[in-house]
Parts: C-alpha cells; sequence; structure tokens
C-alpha cells in the first residue's frame, strides 16, 4: 500500500516519536528500537530511495534521540537516577566508536544493516528476560575497560540506530548496578551516541547522489521534526512509570520488546 496523503505520513513520525519517547523513558533505551523499524517501513511504503531506506532511517533515529535523550535525562536525574561518574568514564569511548561505526554503517548494504539489527534485538532479548549473567559478584570496569565497552557499545549502536540502552543497560546491570539507576544512565549514555552518530551519518550522506529535498546528508529532517515532538512530549511519562514498577518487571518487558521487534524485523 502506498500512503498517498501527506498527512498520514507526518501523523505516522508523531506516533513514532510517541512510542519511542514512552519507551526511553520507560526502559532507557533511546527510542530507535521503535524509530528505525516505523520508518523502514514508512519509508518503503512511500519508496523512499528504496536502496538506502536504511541508511535514512538509521540517520534520522539517531538524530532524534538528541532530543529524546535530554527529556529522559531530565525525568531520572530528578530522581537521582543517573550515575553521573560512569557516564564521563565510559563516553570518550561511545563517542570515539560511534562516529567509526556510523562512518561504516554507511558503507554497508541496508539489507545487512536490516538482517544485523534484527538479529542484534533478539540475541539480546534472550540474555535479558533470562537474566544470564555471571553468578559471581562484579563490579564495573577500569577506565580502560570502560573505554573498551563504551566504542563497543558506540559502534553498534550506530550500526542499528539505537541510543546504546539495549546494550548498555545490560551490561551496567550485569556490573551488578539497580536496574532503574542502569535504566537512568543509559539514558545519560545516548546523548553522546546521538550526537557522533548523527554527525557521522549527515556528513557521508552529502556525498550520496540523489538526496531529497529537507535532508541533512542522511538525516530525514521533516521526519524527524515530528519524531522529535512527540519522543520529548511522552519521555517523562516513561520515566515516571519507570520508577513505580519492580526491576524484575521492568527487564522482562525490555527483552520481551526487544524479541518482538527483532522478530517482525526478520519476519
Amino acid at each position: 500500500m502506498v500512503y498517498d496523503s501527506g498527512m498520514m505520513i507526518l501523523i505516522a513520525y508523531l506516533l513514532a516519536g510517541i512510542a519511542s519517547g514512552f519507551l526511553a523513558g520507560l526502559l532507557g533505551v533511546g527510542g530507535g528500537l521503535v524509530i528505525v523499524p516505523a520508518l523502514t517501513l514508512i519509508f518503503a511504503a512511500t519508496h523512499f530511495h528504496a536502496g538506502h531506506a536504511m541508511h535514512f532511517a538509521i540517520a534520522t533515529s539517531l538524530a532524534c534521540i538528541l532530543f529524546t535523550s535530554v527529556s529522559s535525562i531530565h525525568a531520572h536525574n530528578r530522581r537521582h537516577a543517573v550515575d553521573w561518574a560512569v557516564f564521563r568514564h565510559i563516553s570518550p569511548g561511545i563517542l570515539a566508536g560511534t562516529f567509526f561505526g556510523s562512518l561504516l554503517g554507511t558503507r554497508l548494504p541496508s539489507l545487512f544493516l536490516k538482517d544485523f539489527f534484527a538479529l542484534f534485538a533478539c540475541f539480546a532479548a534472550i540474555r535479558l528476560f533470562f537474566d544470564m549473567k555471571p553468578g559471581t559478584v562484579r563490579k564495573l570496569p577500569g577506565i580502560v575497560g570502560m573505554t573498551a565497552s563504551g566504542m563497543l557499545i558506540g559502534v553498534i549502536s550506530s550500526l542499528v540506530g539505537i541510543g546504546g540502552g539495549s546494550l548498555s543497560v545490560p551490561f551496567l546491570n550485569w556490573c551488578n548496578m539497580k536496574m532503574i539507576d542502569a535504566i537512568g544512565t543509559s539514558t545519560a549514555i545516548g546523548f553522546p551516541i546521538a550526537v557522533a552518530g548523527t554527525l557521522g551519518y549527515a556528513i557521508t550522506g552529502f556525498s550520496f547522489e540523489g538526496l531529497k529535498e529537507y535532508s541533512l546528508g542522511y538525516v530525514y529532517l521533516p521526519a524527524l521534526f515530528f519524531l522529535a515532538v512527540g519522543s520529548v512530549l511522552a519521555a517523562p511519562f516513561g520515566a515516571r512509570l519507570a520508577h513505580r514498577l519492580p526491576q524484575a518487571r521492568l527487564r522482562k518487558i525490555f527483552a520481551l520488546l526487544l524479541l518482538l521487534i527483532g522478530a517482525r524485523m526478520i519476519l
């Protein structure tokens, strides 16, 4: 089905933004787990750069996370759920890894990025749902370990267009950080991912021939505007609910969301 109404498309962007913002506040994800599949479907339905739809979806998702993460950070920080020391230690690796990953992502086929995203989501879901972590007590690594972890999170996040929550939340929880604090800190980690990733895709996208009007490299600005409005409005409501739910339930909700999205993209 081809959408022939510009208004329907804008409403679809807005609804995707609301869903992503709510989940960003609730689960510490940047919203890319909702935005990327949603944009992929919308772009496919409108025949939007068929061979590069995934690149535009990932880049626009990362740009939206700039706005979503700020709203989520504010909501979680008010409840003292953001560990700023962890944020400072992991950010250099996050910035380097995300920028490198965004440059790599523009050189990979759109189909590969879609399949990689789907398999990654399913893998993360299974690990989180069954709480698969070592039995021994584990602490956060030192500066070198945090930098390396940040680089890995940044590379993968930039390849799938997420704010890193699906990696940073399990990682921090695995290091015995409370689930609610892992979610809150992950919202802060999403901001440098969004900055570096957006810059990388915007810069490399300018070399793509046939860019549509209102595109900043691979970032499609009309979609970004409505996604950002919806996500910023909805994120505080998700954060408020996150502080009322038991941690085990939050973990399982997060896992089921990942599994559902991964399976949907594979099918």
